[in-house]
Formats: structure tokens, C-alpha cells, sequence
């Protein structure tokens, strides 16, 4: 059995910079961090008992005999990519839900992969992870993703992830003063609204529109990462809230399809309790809101949402790794 632990991220600028229609002609950049939130994704042979060769077990519980029975995309296609031949069980618990703007889709994917990788003996570096995370998602399975969720969830970290022309990247920690991490920590609040949406399905509405019609906007969400990081360095991080609150108006430009009343209530009613901003984290639409909250203020916040689901949560330096592994590679291979 090998099991693999891939955190989810949180992405507070530059998302839409990293869409690829957009930053291989223009470059981008994005500000986030991975969470001590995680997906286990746990690999086993399965012996030659069984009347089914594969059992995935996700929000559903699939036993087929062949490859192409399998109904969750991402496994079915990946087992492909890998060509496993012998039975296989995969096992997927999240911390968080799915479809809840926090990157689970890559986060899976770069999961599997990873634990695939081990299953078959191939050694692949951070860099080579991520890539072939990205290509599986935009090219295999031909989703409209972006970029970031999949070099998070594979590096780990409080990042800043430059999208250069052409299409390479690069990542650069965030050099920044322990105190100024744990008090940003200390000040941000991860609420659940209850609504689940496809990332793919907001993102499909506005993406294509990036370079004419929503140009101008993306670059100033891109120019939201610079200062920042300049907000950070200098530690004044009621301006990062402010600067959350801005980021938030403008992605909601974007399209209509990223927020509605609902949601527009939510980050109403969270300002007016003391929150001082937040953004929906993902494509939009549903999902998870991120507040700035003054951490004084936090028990008004968090006593107002008693209706919702609030998170703790804590930053995390690792990326994705094998947990356990213990297999026979003369049954596997």
C-alpha cells in the first residue's frame, strides 16, 4: 500500500493570471499558500480474488472489471497514462469538500500522480510533478483550470508563482518576518457558504474573454501581487485586508457568474461584523470565503456565521508527499 498527503492552498492574489490563454502571451504572477488541510489518497494491489479488478472509492464506491468502466475521470485516465495493468484499489479522503474553490481537482490530481509515480518506480522532481499535473489537466482531460493549484499543492509553502511569457514558471518564497506570518494567520478566517460549483464551469464563462473584453483587469489583479508583497514585507496587515477587499471587486468584474446576492450578502454581513475584506477563493460562485479579520474581532465574525461552517486552520511548508509505502514490486509492476 503507498498513501500520499497533498495540501490544499489558499490563493490570495493574481488568480486568473494563470490561465494559461492569458500567460503565455503576458506573463503572470500569484500569491498563496498551502494549509494544514489535506487530501489521503491511498494505493493498493488488489489480489486476483475478486470478481471486480478496480475498486475506486470516492463520494462513490465503483467495483469494475475494466479500466473503462471507471466513472471518476481523473483516475480512469491517469490509470491509462500509467498503464496499470494489475487489479488497483484507490482510496480518496479530503478534509475539505470538493468543489469549494480550494484547488481539490489539482490537489487530486497531483495526489495520484505522485502516489502512481511510487507505485511504478519513476522519480520525477518537484518541477516535473507539477508540469505533468498541469498538462494532465488542461490537455488529457481538457478542463478549464488554471495553473496555480497544482505547483501549490506539489511545492508547498507561502509562495509568490511566476507565470512567464512563453509558459515556464518559477517559485519564490515569501521572505517575510515569523511574527507577521503567524499574526496574518491569526487574522484570517476560511467560512463555508454550502454552495459547491465546478471551478470549470465559472471559469469557461470568463476565460476566453481575458484578452480583450476583461484585459484591463487582469492586470490589475496581476498587479495586486507586488503590492502585497510589499504590504507584507513592511508588515501592515490591515492594508492586506484592504487589499483583499479590493481584489475581490475587481475579480467579481470578471463575470456575473462569480458571485449573486447570496454570496454578495455573506461579504456584506461579514464587513459590517468586522471583517475589514475577503474574496471567494477559487473561480468563484460558491465555496469558501476568505476574511480579513482583526483577530479581536473574530468572535463577532465567527458568532454572526453560527449557521455556517468556519475553519481553523493553520500554514504549511510541505508540498505533496508518500506517508506510507510498503508494496511488493514483483505483484505491482
Amino acid at each position: 500500500m503507498i498513501v500520499s498527503k497533498t495540501p490544499y492552498r489558499i490563493s490570495f492574489f493574481g488568480g486568473g493570471t494563470d490561465y494559461p490563454s492569458w500567460y503565455v502571451k503576458n506573463g503572470g504572477a500569484v500569491l498563496s499558500t498551502t494549509i494544514d488541510k489535506y487530501i489521503y489518497i491511498s494505493g493498493r494491489h488488489l489480489p486476483p480474488f475478486f470478481e471486480h479488478k478496480y475498486r475506486i472509492v470516492w463520494s462513490h464506491v465503483e467495483t469494475v472489471k475494466k479500466m473503462n468502466q471507471i466513472k471518476h475521470r481523473a483516475v480512469k485516465e491517469l490509470l491509462k497514462k500509467y498503464k496499470i495493468k494489475s487489479g488497483l484499489e484507490i482510496h480518496y479522503d479530503g478534509d475539505l469538500p470538493a468543489r469549494s474553490g480550494m484547488g481539490s481537482s489539482s490537489v487530486f490530481v497531483v495526489g495520484l500522480m505522485n502516489l502512481l509515480n511510487n507505485l511504478k518506480g519513476i522519480k520525477v522532481n518537484k518541477k516535473e510533478l507539477a508540469q505533468k499535473s498541469i498538462y494532465f489537466e488542461q490537455r488529457i482531460l481538457k478542463d478549464v483550470v488554471g495553473s496555480q493549484d497544482q505547483i501549490a499543492a506539489t511545492y508547498g509553502g507561502f509562495n509568490k508563482i511566476n507565470f512567464e511569457v512563453g509558459g515556464e514558471f518559477n517559485v519564490s518564497p515569501i521572505k517575510i518576518k515569523n511574527a507577521t506570518l503567524k499574526e496574518l494567520n491569526r487574522n484570517l478566517l476560511l467560512v463555508y457558504t454550502g454552495f459547491k460549483r465546478t471551478a470549470n464551469d465559472i471559469a469557461r464563462g470568463y476565460v476566453n474573454k481575458l484578452q480583450k473584453s476583461k484585459k484591463n483587469h487582469i492586470i490589475e489583479i496581476s498587479n495586486f501581487v507586488k503590492e502585497a508583497e510589499k504590504i507584507l514585507k513592511q508588515g501592515d496587515l490591515d492594508e492586506f485586508g484592504n487589499l483583499l477587499h479590493e481584489s475581490w471587486l475587481e475579480k467579481k468584474s470578471l463575470s456575473s457568474s462569480i458571485s449573486n446576492t447570496t454570496i454578495d450578502a455573506i461579504y456584506n454581513d461579514a464587513i459590517k461584523k468586522g471583517a475589514i475584506g475577503g474574496k471567494l477563493l477559487g473561480a468563484g460562485g460558491g465555496g469558501f470565503f476568505l476574511f480579513y479579520v482583526p483577530h479581536y474581532r473574530k468572535k463577532e465574525v465567527i458568532k454572526h456565521f453560527k449557521k455556517l461552517i468556519t475553519i481553523p486552520f493553520g500554514f504549511t511548508s510541505e508540498g505533496s508527499k508518500i506517508i506510507f509505502k510498503n508494496i511488493d514490486n514483483k505483484i505491482i509492476i
